[in-house]
């Protein structure tokens, strides 16, 4: 049985092949309002597109416009960003810059954030190539587990070939698919040691060192031992050693690595957290030293994974912030200047709450419903109660801090807390939450203004 090679595999088979309006047509089914914004991430991803239809000369020269999303918590940064992760088949990892700054000092090495976008491309490519050989493997892994429950009769010299067995061994296979056999035990040999590598403290913090010690040491790690398990656990167990047979190593770092270099995005949060201004002291250095050493991986550099080299030139870097207290402009100037495109999101109102409770295909009031129909509960939500929540949410974000569209999941949790914790011994299957439900539930905290439950 032949299987598709990792080369035939094109690098753009998610959402950068489609339109921009079609790209952002994807992202209204999650995320409400922030058109600028999502317009600015459709015309990034449709450019990766775009770039690799060019010959290899061109495209080498055409670089990433990364994009710079300014504006406060719980208005869509994050989740924009979510749902490209999942939208996306493309290599994808978000990471808080604040992580990499302490009080006076740097912390963890920024180079780490490109290793961990290889592990998650390396695992992306590992669980295609084993959809692609999964019948291989498990045709090998159902063969080895009838040797052992049927085992082949040895050939003897003064006898010959022993009994034939390969009626016998059909019989078993129908039972074996079937699943009569599951419950039986069988001896089959299973990894002593599977890790091959292992971690270290340096003074950028803990990272992985990528060393191959089974092949430097098979004796001492690549040791198996026999162990009696059930049929049924058998076939997962010897599924994986034989998948593990048909997949190359070398050939998985290698894809694992070109996504990576030509298709990875980086999500950088938090960034206004290491904004700085030139010539402080104390943490504002640590800052701006985190800033500086962020440059080079941005601007373009080669770093070294435990999977090989990987150059960073065509990464596509997407830093959000709601520079509450720093500036954009606070930001080294080298740095401003590797994002040239700076989208500005909306403020949230009213109106936009009761969207963000309703339309999206996530929607939390589509979640809790789902939840509570597992208790047999046909739960439903009056627009005037969905209204209520929303002028609640916008109530309490004004009179403490404003964490946005945070604020209706504590609000809704707190409307459906009775409800919830009733649910398995309710009579009443239907219950319908209206606005006066809403009040009752919550409206009296807002006025007591008790909020300290609410912040997030």
């Amino acid at each position: 049985m032949s299987t598709p090679k990792l080369e035939d595999t094109p690098l753009g088979v998610g959402l950068e092949n489609l339109p921009p309006r079609q790209i952002v047509a994807e992202l209204d089914k999650y995320v409400v309002g922030q058109h600028k914004a999502k317009r600015a991430v459709a015309v990034a991803l449709r450019n990766r597109w775009r770039r690799q239809q060019l010959p290899e000369e061109m495209a080498d020269e055409i670089y990433p416009k990364n994009i710079l999303m300014i504006g406060s918590t719980g208005i869509g940064k994050t989740e924009i960003a979510r749902r490209l992760s999942k939208l996306a088949k493309a290599p994808f990892i978000k990471v808080e810059a604040s992580k990499f700054t302490e009080v006076g000092y740097v912390g963890r090495d920024v180079e780490s954030m490109i290793r961990d976008l290889t592990e998650i491309a390396v695992g992306m490519v590992r669980e295609e190539r084993r959809a692609a050989i999964f019948e291989t493997a498990q045709a090998h892994a159902e063969e080895r587990l009838l040797q052992l429950l049927v085992p082949s009769a040895p050939i003897s010299p003064l006898t010959g070939p022993g009994e034939d067995l390969t009626e016998t061994r059909e019989k078993f296979r129908t039972k074996l698919r079937s699943g009569a056999l599951d419950n039986r035990e069988v001896q089959i040999e299973v990894d002593d040691n599977p890790s091959g590598s292992f971690e270290m403290i340096t003074p950028q913090g803990v990272e992985e060192v990528g060393i191959n010690i089974r092949e430097m040491l098979p004796g001492l790690f690549g040791r198996r031992r026999k162990d009696r398990v059930k049929v049924a656990e058998a076939k997962e167990i010897l599924l994986q050693q034989e998948a593990e047979k048909l997949i190359d190593r070398a050939l998985v770092a290698r894809e694992a690595r070109r996504r990576v270099e030509q298709g990875g995005m980086l999500f950088l949060d938090e960034i206004d957290k290491i904004a700085g201004r030139e010539g402080n002291r104390g943490p504002e250095v640590s800052r701006e030293g985190v800033q500086r050493d962020l440059l080079p991986i941005v601007e373009g550099t080669t770093v070294t994974t435990k999977y090989g080299m990987v150059k960073t030139d065509h990464i596509l870097f997407i830093a959000a912030g709601a520079f509450h207290v720093s500036r954009p402009s606070d930001l080294i100037p080298e740095l401003q200047g590797r994002f040239p495109i700076r989208v500005e999101l909306d403020a949230l109102t009213e109106d936009d709450f009761v969207r963000i409770l309703q339309e999206p295909e996530t929607a939390l009031t589509k979640q809790y419903r789902a939840l509570l129909s597992t208790e047999g509960i046909d739960l439903a939500f009056t627009d005037d109660a969905v209204r209520e929540v929303a002028r609640l949410a916008v109530e309490v974000n004004s009179l403490t801090e404003n964490i946005g569209a945070r604020r209706l999941a504590t609000l809704l949790e707190r409307v459906l807390e009775d409800i919830s914790f009733d649910a398995p011994d309710l009579e009443e299957k239907t219950i319908e939450v209206d606005a006066e439900y809403v009040r009752e539930s919550i409206a009296d905290i807002v006025q007591d203004q008790d909020l300290s439950r609410y912040v997030l």
